[in-house]
């Protein structure tokens, strides 16, 4: 398999079993299909991953979602090779990270990648800098150096003035930021970042994914994130895969999994996930009707057909107008010919990356929003009546797995 264009992490259809041979009877049974609390109950051993199969880009947040007994930490643990696996491969940046040994492998974590623990794993007895720049030491980097590049890490996550402290003076957040800048302070490819803010209460954990993101967007590093918590894994994954009894059940962007769940496992989850934070407008919207305003109000009603408004444009397609079927019959009844009695130019815009949940004080007014590019033309329209449509359609999704799930 080997590195494949910008595929950097390729997991092979990795097996791991845990036991006193696995390589044995378990990995055989694993491999037929038998699922995992079968081939234990068989042979007394665990299937930890049974045929994973999955690649992360470079520069790309990749989150591994499951809950426990999934298999999802220990696929991060087979990246660095804190686990062997029983079967496949695992090439990180091109090398069969699992045929390291030693030093060479002491080298490759070292300079490849940096991880970030659940529990924070910083020495009590180091100050905030010298706990992040740590990494830097047992590399040998001289004290100047490694301090400067420590204090810039500490920067990058807001604790640049506390980098005297010691870990006790500072809240549970601000350690785990301090475990962020020591995975950063060396400015590696990779971060591993496993249940990273699990342990954080939910506002500090949540002020912790805004933290992670405005870095990732400034460094574009590639983050393998594992988390058990699948609106963690909406929130920061630019591609979630999810783990069920150390197999992947489905691998998708955010709005994928959440709409258009591959199993009833996947479709229960998502019952529980505001929608509209992660749905994009993109999903729902669609081609704009546009009129002249020299039309007539009966040429707009005939464009209009069943849609329930039209934009009026410039030369430039930026819309200045909006005619509503509500406005258009209105005027009709009132006898009026010329568009202008129809046309309002106080209307909603967003654009296509927006969240549904940042739409809806719009929506809630009841005519069509704008979608609009960049330069501030019109490229589609967002109906209210269809972006609420799209969220009953998303939460009933589970109706079509019933059978799969409760059965």
């Amino acid at each position: 398999m080997g590195s494949d264009g910008d595929d950097i992490i390729q997991m092979d259809h990795v097996f791991k079993i845990f036991g006193p041979q696995p390589r044995g009877r378990a990995l055989t049974l694993a491999k037929a299909g038998m699922v995992k609390n079968d081939v234990q109950a068989a042979t007394d051993h665990v299937v930890g991953m049974t045929d994973v199969t999955f690649s992360v880009k470079r520069g790309e947040t990749f989150v591994i979602m499951g809950l426990s007994g999934s298999g999802k930490s220990t696929a991060i643990r087979t990246v660095n090779k804190l686990h062997d696996i029983t079967d496949g491969h695992v090439y990180v940046d091109g090398v069969d990270v699992q045929a390291l040994e030693g030093r060479p492998l002491q080298e490759f974590r070292r300079v490849k990648m940096g991880m970030v623990f659940q529990h924070f794993a910083l020495f009590p007895h180091r100050s905030v800098l010298d706990n992040s720049c740590y990494g830097l030491k047992v590399q040998g980097v001289d004290r100047a150096q490694r301090e400067r590049q420590g204090l810039e890490a500490l920067e990058l996550v807001g604790l640049g003035s506390f980098a005297r402290s010691y870990p006790a003076q500072l809240s549970g957040g601000m350690q785990q930021r301090v475990g962020l800048a020591r995975a950063l302070a060396s400015d590696p490819d990779i971060l591993l970042m496993d249940e990273a803010f699990s342990a954080l209460d939910p506002l500090i954990r949540r002020q912790m994914q805004d933290e992670m993101l405005a870095i990732q967007e400034q460094l574009q590093k590639t983050i393998l994130f594992i988390t058990h918590d699948l609106n963690e894994a909406l929130r920061v994954g630019d591609r979630v895969c999810i783990m069920k009894d150390g197999a992947v059940v489905q691998i998708g962007t955010p709005e994928e999994i959440l709409t258009q769940p591959a199993t009833g496992y996947v479709a229960e989850f998502v019952q529980d996930v505001d929608q509209g934070r992660v749905i994009k407008v993109q999903e729902v919207m669609h081609e704009a009707v546009t009129v002249d305003d020299q039309h007539t109000v009966q040429q707009t009603i005939d464009a209009l057909g069943d849609k329930s408004g039209a934009f009026i444009v410039d030369a430039n397609g930026r819309p200045h107008g909006l005619v509503t079927a509500a406005d258009l019959a209105s005027a009709e009844h009132r006898g009026e010919s010329s568009l202008a009695a129809a046309i309002r130019e106080d209307f909603e815009s967003t654009t296509r990356i927006s969240t549904l949940n940042e739409n809806y004080a719009s929506a809630g007014i009841g005519r069509p929003i704008a979608v609009l590019d960049d330069g501030g033309s019109l490229i589609g329209v967002l109906d209210p009546r269809e972006m609420i449509e799209e969220m009953g359609r998303v939460e009933g999704l589970i109706d079509g797995f019933e059978r799969e799930v409760f059965m």
